[in-house]
């Protein structure tokens, strides 16, 4: 099993910092929050912090939880294991954002927008409900690129 974290960074009340992923793997063509794994001995929030500095440049302050997703694996997970990601959310950060992201281009995207980007379908349904006052869990069960389940709960 493994952990991750999301971080959506909004600007302005109007929009989302996203990656168009280019990066050789499972992600690669689509559009995704900036992120990344949980390392030993690291809450997932400082890890929100790190992450978002090493793929960004920018600094994040208060990073809120929004969500806790759930990705199991019965064999045939494009993530190539189980998976439960910390989804973040924070409008105050500082720095200057990197030309160079490892991970592929980023872009700020208008929040009306984000619905369009090419993505994981799972990503396309819980994506709105981080923009949402509430906390919630959910659980998106693929096999290979197609969604097979989701469940929503809020917490």
């Amino acid at each position: 099993m493994k952990l991750g974290v999301l971080v959506y960074l909004e600007n302005n009340d109007e929009h989302i910092l996203m990656i168009h992923r280019e990066k050789e793997d499972e992600h690669k063509g689509l559009w995704l929050a900036p992120g990344g794994k949980v390392e030993p001995n690291e809450a997932p929030y400082e890890t929100a912090i790190r992450e978002m500095q090493e793929e960004t440049g920018l600094i994040i302050e208060d990073p809120e939880l929004k969500a806790v997703l759930s990705f199991p694996d019965h064999g045939d997970s494009p993530f190539g294991d189980e998976w439960h990601v910390f989804v973040f959310y924070s409008n105050r950060y500082c720095g200057t954002l990197t030309k160079c992201c490892p991970e592929g281009r980023l872009e700020w995207i208008p929040k009306g927008d984000l619905s369009k980007l090419t993505s994981w379908e799972g990503d396309r349904l819980f994506t709105p409900k981080i923009l949402e006052p509430e906390c919630f869990s959910a659980k998106f069960v693929y096999s290979g690129k197609t969604l097979l389940d989701y469940t929503f709960s809020n917490s």
